[in-house]
């Protein structure tokens, strides 16, 4: 029997992910281990962003979350300035800006063929050549994260902000979330965890039903697929037995699933 995929991301990505895996012939299902919220605060600091988004040479959006809740609280009319750069830390993120109607020639990402996908990736591939003296840069990202771009950026001389446009939080565990768990703990076998973020492995191992010694053993038996090797040294650090990282692409993760076929 084919393993299932469990798609970690929150939603809207999590069912997309589910029916591009689909489409290639494996077996997915989504977990959402992370909820993102808006809130009337955030997308007001972002409509006023967007009055004064020209005078920025660069926008870097960290993930694919990042840009769909900066969109969604733009004002109507406006349009991506022509002369401000888009950066994506991976193809998620660019696939994201696209769907946004972004131009692919404001779009600054690491190549298909990167080692990773993050930060330091979008620095060396498509930023560090650039000269950001007296340059405004903008990173739109949730309530908290990683400062390395922001702080690598400020010592090349440009001025750097941050905007929170949303924040993360853990699932709630209601209907449709605890069945699918609870299918995981039964025929753990029978599943492959694919994670994205750290803190979805944060969430995951937090939840109280996990509290029984059993229930918490089926969950750490299921291999892991991590998009990164930051992902990867968590879920071993959280007691996963069988860790592989993988590039963050549903061709990519079909290959590696295809190991515990």
């Amino acid at each position: 029997m084919t393993a299932t995929v469990v798609v970690t991301r929150p939603q809207p990505q999590a069912d997309d992910w589910v029916v591009r895996l689909r489409a290639l012939g494996q077996a997915a299902c989504a977990l959402p281990l992370m909820r993102i919220e808006r809130s009337a605060a955030f997308d007001a600091d972002v409509a006023c962003t967007w009055a004064v988004l020209a005078q920025h040479r660069l926008v870097m959006f960290v993930s694919p979350n990042a840009v769909l809740a900066f969109f969604a609280a733009r004002p109507a009319g406006l349009r991506w300035p022509e002369a401000t750069l888009a950066g994506a830390t991976g193809p998620g993120t660019v696939a994201a800006l696209r769907s946004q109607g972004v131009d692919v020639a404001s779009i600054v990402a690491p190549p298909m063929d990167a080692a990773t996908f993050d930060a330091e990736a979008l620095w060396t591939h498509a930023l560090a050549q650039r000269d950001w003296a007296r340059q405004s840069v903008l990173v739109v990202r949730g309530e908290d994260g990683r400062d390395w771009l922001a702080d690598t950026l400020g010592r090349a001389g440009a001025s750097v902000a941050c905007l929170a446009a949303y924040r993360r939080g853990p699932p709630l565990w209601l209907g449709a979330l605890d069945e699918a768990l609870a299918r995981v703990v039964a025929q753990p076998a029978q599943h492959i965890w694919l994670f994205s973020s750290s803190q979805c492995i944060s969430h995951l191992l937090a939840v109280d039903a996990l509290a029984d010694a059993a229930r918490r053993t089926a969950v750490l038996e299921v291999p892991v697929l991590a998009t990164h090797p930051r992902i990867a040294d968590t879920a071993r650090r959280g007691g996963f037995r069988q860790v592989v990282p993988v590039a963050p692409d549903p061709v990519a993760v079909v290959q590696a699933a295809a190991c515990w076929r």
